[in-house]
């Protein structure tokens, strides 16, 4: 864990207006790309407690605003459950395996995300494989969520291949982020590596997030959505390769 310093609190600020603005114009990428600049410039469990109020208050938003609640509850209810629920068996690998290895493998994770997206490549599921999919690939996300902090790998594939309308999808990915999110800081918390400094820290990236959502809000009328997908998901992949890499 951290010392909180000048220079540490206006790292925080930074990495959360960006990542604000990449979800203002996308609707997604807060927890990806600030776990991903927090771990090259601290230590994972660092990283991961201070993106949790940030993430949550976005992705809580997020989730409950688009009109399709109730029904994606009773569609993903399997797979959010699990994805949910196996986020502390994840979580015991941070007490176990050392956070070099970690790191490494978030580094993975966020490459292999941003590498499928930039190939377009995805999964199709009809609703008999969703039966086993759901469960199995939440199990897997609620795994990678404990042990990395991230949330996107398999969810975000598995949301995608089910053939959700694209607000729904958005809606699902806020339920999905915010319950990885809720099970993070309890995973956190219990093995004592949630502190109140930590807390603090997470609390001030929440006005620079909120600011540059609205920022990224006003960007995406003025700019392809597409491109800037396109330039997020390429620079996804260099942060992934030098965390894997070097850090």
């Amino acid at each position: 864990m951290i010392t909180l310093e000048a220079s540490d609190i206006v790292t925080i600020a930074a990495v959360f207006l960006l990542a604000g603005t990449v979800k203002g114009v996308i609707g997604l990428g807060l927890p990806t790309i600030s776990l991903a600049i927090l771990t090259v410039v601290m230590d994972l469990t660092s990283a991961m407690a201070i993106l949790l109020i940030p993430s949550f208050v976005t992705n809580f938003w997020q989730a409950i605003v688009g009109g399709y609640g109730i029904k994606l509850i009773k569609q993903l209810w399997p797979f959010l459950l699990t994805a949910t629920f196996m986020v502390p068996a994840g979580g015991l690998a941070l007490m176990t395996i050392d956070s070099f290895w970690l790191s490494k493998f978030l580094g993975l994770l966020i490459v292999a995300y941003a590498g499928t997206s930039l190939l377009g490549l995805r999964l199709d599921l009809n609703h008999r494989n969703q039966i086993w999919a759901g469960p199995t690939l939440g199990i897997l996300n609620g795994i990678f969520t404990g042990m990395t902090g991230s949330f996107v790998v398999p969810g975000v594939l598995y949301l995608n291949a089910i053939g959700l309308p694209r607000n729904a999808l958005v809606q699902a990915m806020g339920m999905l982020f915010t319950l990885a999110t809720i099970a993070l800081a309890l995973t956190l918390g219990a093995s004592s590596l949630l502190t109140a400094e930590m807390g603090w820290a997470s609390l001030i990236g929440l006005a620079p997030a909120m600011l540059g959502m609205i920022i990224g809000r006003k960007v995406r009328d003025n700019l392809s959505e597409a491109a800037f997908r396109k330039i997020f998901f390429y620079a996804l992949v260099v942060l992934g390769l030098y965390i894997s890499v070097f850090v």
